[in-house]
């Protein structure tokens, strides 16, 4: 059964910053590139950032380009968002995904497989 968990989220003033952890398993983590995305009340679900198999390099949305950036442990099955200078614009559910599209990182929640049960950021002003 294949699970993905994450933690990290929480209360932060404007200007703080977190660290999202996504733990798997169940699948060959390093096989996936992973996704982040986030989904604020009353919007569609928004690709964050994307990282391929090895960690060898990535993909960030413009929204938050130079704020956030992703990494990953092959040998943990985990997947790291670190998110910095927060926003209240970036309030929002954040959730973790696995795609088995591995020839480039996919920005379409559909891409994904498989997805954990999301994590809440909110930024207070």
């Amino acid at each position: 059964q294949v699970q993905l968990l994450e933690s990290g989220g929480g209360l932060v003033q404007a200007g703080g910053s977190l660290r999202l952890s996504c733990a798997t398993s169940g699948l060959t983590f390093s096989m996936y590139n992973m996704g982040w995305f986030r989904t604020a009340p009353g919007k569609e679900r928004e690709f964050v950032g994307g990282i391929i198999r090895n960690g060898g390099s990535g993909r960030i949305a413009d929204s938050v380009k130079g704020r956030f950036t992703i990494s990953r442990d092959n040998a943990k099955n985990t997947v790291f968002l670190q998110m910095s200078n927060l926003k209240p614009t970036d309030t929002a559910v954040y959730y973790c995904a696995a795609t088995a599209t591995t020839a480039f990182i996919p920005t379409t929640p559909a891409a994904y497989s498989y997805w954990g049960q999301g994590t809440q950021v909110t930024v207070s002003s």
